[in-house]
């Protein structure tokens, strides 16, 4: 006996697609059927059905899955014209990264001073830092926030690029669930998701910050087009050639001081071999470094930016504050 098609709708990007198949249907069918709707080719390809993730393989249907007549389903992930793109411009990044690394070899010279005035200092900062008082550890929740507007790496971003942030507050995952950021008329406010989804802990401090930068360039840019991207892709550069070098006490910043908190091991030995650090074996060869650092890095750091577009709040300078 036949079994009826189970209908689904497919949100990708604010557009519904409807899809109705036999119950018995292999998943990689639907996969391959959405590639023709929305051009993302099944393997980048990411469903989300009650907040969790649909496995990928090749011999489940589309009932074992989970699915049935009836649900909605959200889609994530780059289209091949982006991904193209994308592989497009690692060349100009790769001719950066190439001048980084004949910087960091040639004999460093100590900056002493940034030259900025003590105007530009307190004009160029979060001017106020506001935690929920009504959600759990509030004192928590302040030196969280705290922590952050007195980040070194993050407060010379601020100097440089002349950013100014009325309010630096969190967002309460009951209340705007799905969110881990949103920049308010461009630097009225800004609201960081610092705390865990059970409200029992708080967020690792690397993955905010990441998210803080993506915010900050929301100051200038709206909407996710590529001068966004490019702006995002500098502060989160900027961030780590500054820790970088006030690793090697080769940058000193006469208002801007701090401690030098190292990120994760991945990281930090991405960085040293862009930037062309001594972190590697004598016998790596410069393009042998590169290639790990991009790997290790690259491929990593732009799925975690396709995530944080997917969960940024920020629609432009007409967003209000709630």
């Amino acid at each position: 006996m036949t079994q009826d098609n189970i209908s689904l709708t497919i949100s990708f990007r604010g557009v519904a697609h409807a899809v109705s198949l036999p119950p018995d249907t292999p998943l990689t069918q639907l996969h391959t059927q959405l590639e023709e709707l929305t051009s993302v080719p099944p393997s980048l390809q990411k469903l989300l059905f009650r907040g969790k993730k649909i496995q990928h393989e090749d011999d489940v249907t589309l009932t074992q899955s989970g699915l049935r007549d009836g649900v909605k389903v959200q889609m994530l992930g780059p289209t091949a014209q982006e991904v193209k793109a994308l592989n497009a411009t690692e060349s100009e990044h790769l001719r950066k990264e190439k001048i980084l690394r004949e910087r960091a070899l040639k004999p460093q010279v100590k900056l002493r001073s940034t030259g900025s005035s003590n105007a530009a200092v307190t004009a160029y900062v979060f001017h106020k830092i506001e935690p929920l008082s009504h959600l759990p550890k509030p004192d928590t929740a302040l030196e969280r926030l705290t922590r952050l507007s007195n980040d070194p790496a993050i407060r010379y971003i601020l100097q440089k690029h002349r950013f100014s942030v009325g309010v630096l507050t969190e967002l309460a995952p009951h209340e705007q669930p799905g969110l881990l950021g949103l920049n308010v008329n461009a630097g009225q406010a800004i609201k960081l998701r610092i705390r865990t989804d059970a409200y029992d802990g708080f967020r690792p401090y690397l993955d905010v910050r990441r998210v803080l930068c993506h915010e900050l360039a929301h100051n200038v840019w709206g909407d996710h087009d590529n001068n966004f991207k490019e702006l995002n892709s500098q502060l989160n550069r900027e961030v780590a050639e500054f820790e970088a070098a006030e690793k090697r006490g080769t940058h000193f910043l006469s208002d801007i001081r701090g401690a030098y908190e190292p990120s994760s091991n991945e990281e930090g030995e991405a960085l040293v071999h862009v930037l062309g650090g001594t972190g590697a074996s004598l016998g790596d060869s410069i393009e042998d470094r590169r290639r790990r650092a991009l790997e290790a890095a690259t491929t990593r750091l732009r799925k975690e930016e396709e995530e944080l577009e997917k969960s940024c709040g920020t629609a432009g300078p007409s967003e209000s504050i709630s």
